[in-house]
């Protein structure tokens, strides 16, 4: 039985497409330690270097946060609730002027638990194509009904909600924010007039957004004012946050449906005290502080030629993909070839992750060897 295991890798190592853990030395805000290599780090999701920043960490616990226990020990359901968790709740709930707010153990257990609750038989999901392999999972487990319209696509999405929305009684409407394999930006006004339109509820995955766009850091909803047409919002605290969790706030209806209904919350241990106490004193404390460096993380990242600070380049075959992240990996950069079945095939690419401490200049070598190797590509062929 082993040996149907073994063909499928060696399948995937054939065809440069098999994955494998990395075994980093040490992680120092923007760099990262590797093979004896100290790399500037451009496969994190650390965009304000909250995380692994050792001086944010010896602040919070000095400022109370070593009170907190590493362990909840229980679903929250049970006794996995203390004072902290409500309080985190709150504070989201009032920075969104929403009514309610349930934190989920990660973005992965937010979009899997969420689409999967609330998508009864009968019902009906509009997912955009490229949103995360989160929100396909959810789906897929969920009694009622989806359709995938094409990325970012409002004319197709349109048709779709004229042919199929009758045909169902609740219906949603859930798409990323800022995508996080191409960086850029859901049309969110256009899909929040069709959401009103046909008469479906919105969600919208802030994942790479939350703690980066928006003057509070809560995202493209709050830039384009739209929070309030939005029935779902979530967010992620494992990125910009530097912590770990998830959250998602809408109208207390919709939580407390959740809470009874959403399998990932209920059957999951709650996020360790501690965690939370973090995500908390970084949201109140410290994201205030970032609006300057954000804009300009952002606005690098449109120099670059992307829409926000994930910048994609796409090299198209795997293994061409794989030899320019080795010599990036020799001239001091850390970058990952994302591969199918992640994006399309022969889409591979570089998905480089700006953080506000990178600076324009320190990408100069990057953009260099990377226009070098299409060079060398545009040759051959």
């Amino acid at each position: 039985m082993h040996e149907d295991y073994k063909n499928i890798l060696d399948e995937l190592k054939s065809h440069s497409h098999f994955r494998d853990l990395k075994d980093f030395e040490a992680k120092d805000e923007k760099f990262i330690y590797y093979k004896g290599k100290k790399l500037l780090n451009l496969s994190s999701n650390n965009y304000l270097n909250f995380a692994d920043n050792k001086a944010i960490t010896e602040e919070f616990l000095s400022s109370g946060g070593s009170e907190y226990s590493f362990g909840s020990a229980s679903a929250r359901l049970l006794t996995g609730t203390l004072p902290i968790y409500k309080e985190l709740e709150t504070l989201l709930a009032t920075l969104y002027n929403k009514e309610a707010t349930l934190l989920y153990n990660s973005g992965y257990h937010a979009n899997v638990g969420i689409s999967s609750a609330l998508n009864q038989k009968g019902d009906v999901i509009f997912s955009d194509k490229l949103n995360h392999a989160s929100i396909i999972d959810g789906m897929q487990l969920a009694q009622g009904k989806f359709f995938r319209y094409p990325h970012n696509d409002m004319e197709a999405l349109e048709k779709l909600l004229q042919r199929e929305r009758n045909n169902y009684k609740n219906a949603f409407i859930v798409t990323e924010s800022v995508f996080s394999m191409d960086g850029d930006i859901a049309d969110l006004e256009k899909i929040v007039e069709l959401k009103k339109k046909y008469n479906c509820n919105l969600i919208i995955d802030e994942a790479h957004a939350f703690g980066v766009f928006g003057e509070k850091g809560l995202g493209v909803g709050e830039d384009l004012g739209i929070i309030q047409d939005v029935d779902l919002i979530v967010g992620t605290f494992g990125k910009a946050i530097g912590s770990m969790g998830a959250f998602v706030v809408g109208s207390k209806t919709f939580i407390d449906f959740l809470v009874n209904k959403s399998r990932s919350f209920i059957f999951s241990t709650a996020i360790p005290p501690i965690n939370v106490a973090f995500t908390k004193w970084i949201i109140e404390n410290k994201l205030p502080q970032t609006y300057d460096k954000r804009k300009k993380m952002v606005e690098l990242g449109k120099k670059l030629g992307s829409d926000s600070h994930i910048i994609p380049i796409i090299i198209g075959e795997n293994q061409d993909t794989i030899e320019l992240c080795e010599i990036l990996f020799h001239n001091g950069y850390f970058t990952l070839p994302i591969r199918p079945p992640t994006v399309p095939v022969g889409t591979s690419r570089l998905r480089i992750s700006l953080t506000t401490d990178i600076e324009e200049n320190e990408l100069k070598s990057l953009m260099e060897k990377i226009n070098e190797k299409r060079l060398v590509k545009q040759t051959k062929q």
